[in-house]
């Protein structure tokens, strides 16, 4: 199989459903095959800790996260930029958000000790970490980075 067929599995954001979809389907606007729902919708996707462990297991994508509180005045100036981060890196990452303080356990064994952190995974392991705030553009120049290295 060429690299554009090899199926990539991504989880829908709506139902939690693994879907399997060719990788040059991916710019298709390509729906969820249970809920009939888009699989990308431009804007990060909160996620508990069992939501998380699922996705960062199930994805063929890279999953780009970001650690927060809503407590944190630098992860609330940042919500926007990732926001719009998001929708220049949909479909070829998957963006998600993990309030700390609901997750706790999950920051935790992650070892986040500053908020808000992005963490890149890829195959289901962190590749690459960045604490502080950043502005869109340079979330997706660091997420596109790190996913060559």
């Amino acid at each position: 199989m060429s690299a554009t067929t090899t199926p990539l599995h991504t989880l829908c954001p709506h139902c939690g459903t693994t879907n399997r979809l060719a990788a040059d389907a991916l710019a298709s606007d390509p729906d969820c095959g249970r809920c009939h729902q888009p699989l990308f919708v431009g804007k990060p996707v909160a996620l508990d800790q069992a939501g998380f462990a699922r996705t960062i297991a199930k994805s063929d994508l890279p999953v780009l996260v970001d650690f927060w509180a809503p407590w944190c005045g630098p992860c609330r100036m940042m919500a926007p930029q990732f926001e719009a981060a998001a929708r220049e890196l949909e479909p070829n990452f998957r963006l998600v958000k993990v309030n700390t303080e609901e997750a706790q356990q999950l920051a935790a064994s992650l070892n986040i000790r500053s908020i808000p952190t992005l963490a890149l995974f890829v195959g289901g392991r962190e590749v690459a970490r960045q604490p502080g705030a950043m502005g869109a553009a340079d979330i997706v120049r660091w997420a596109r980075s790190q996913r060559r290295a």
